[in-house]
């Protein structure tokens, strides 16, 4: 079943991209494959991000257009749409609300920044999850 970890920023922090970053790495660093949910204003913010967040080297990563990505795979796809099927293991969900395909997934990962409408969102998101049963972590970040 898959798992969902969401990952609470504090309240005075409103963008996420820095969080999703360093997610993406940790994941990649792990040997999973990722596939981040976004609107176009925010892949085009990590597109450029994932390329310089960490001095010294960038995170392998493309924009998913529909097609399927060609071999070597980059270990983060950035899209808005259905992923393709060999980015099934991790979803960073950006998205405003629940993909209806992601429960092919191994885990999900949603970032609560601090502004109050992403937190109602998340708070609802949160409540669709647990009324069907899926384990839930909720992990308080630090500034």
């Amino acid at each position: 079943m898959t798992r969902v970890d969401f990952y609470v920023l504090p309240e005075t922090v409103t963008d996420a991209v820095a969080t999703a970053c360093k997610l993406c790495d940790k994941a990649a660093g792990q040997g999973l494959r990722v596939y981040v949910h976004a609107g176009p204003a925010q892949v085009e913010a990590l597109d450029g991000a994932l390329w310089s967040f960490r001095q010294g080297s960038f995170l392998s990563h493309e924009r998913f257009d529909g097609q399927p990505p060609t071999a070597p795979l980059p270990m983060v796809l950035l899209g808005d749409g259905e992923p393709p099927d060999s980015h099934h293991q991790v979803l960073l969900n950006l998205g405003n609300d629940i993909p209806a395909w992601f429960s092919r997934f191994e885990r999900v990962l949603e970032i609560v920044s601090g502004d109050a409408d992403t937190r109602r969102r998340c708070r609802a998101r949160f409540k669709r999850y647990r009324d069907r049963g899926f384990p839930l972590q909720t992990h308080e970040l630090t500034a």
